[in-house]
């Protein structure tokens, strides 16, 4: 009999797994996975407050400005004050950062592609049902 509790270890294990394998993979650009997913967020939403990502995301106000100095240091974004709201500031990404999201989703894309040609069509459609009904579950509680 399969057992709930150590096919749900099994999953976080695995997903801890897949995401450093990501990570990994994403270095070679220069990009971490939270740091993919902060540029996509910009990508979408640009121009946007800092106020918004953090919600976006979320994370805690001081780490998405945290986040968001480093990649300015690194010259993928840009902060400049909000016409609008003085105190607020609106970012959005260089044409480095567009460069810089553009190789990493390819990467990415690429990482779990590898990874994922593992399972057969039925094994793929099997496993996307059952992480629907999970999602599912957690959204209704």
């Amino acid at each position: 009999m399969v057992d709930a509790t150590q096919v749900g270890l099994q999953y976080l294990q695995l997903a801890h797994h897949i995401r450093r394998t990501v990570d990994d993979q994403l270095a070679a650009d220069g990009v971490s996975l939270s740091r993919l997913k902060l540029l996509q967020a910009i990508d979408r939403l640009e121009p946007v407050n800092q106020a918004r990502l953090a919600e976006e995301l979320a994370q805690a106000p001081r780490s998405i400005t945290q986040a968001l100095e480093s990649l300015q240091r690194d010259h993928l974004i840009r902060r400049h004050p909000s016409p609008t709201d003085a105190r607020s500031n609106l970012v959005t990404l260089t044409p480095a950062g567009r460069t810089t999201l553009t190789t990493a989703l390819a990467t990415g894309n690429t990482a779990l592609h590898n990874l994922f040609t593992h399972l057969s069509h039925p094994q793929l459609t099997a496993l996307r049902s059952a992480l629907t009904t999970l999602e599912s579950a957690l959204l209704q509680s």
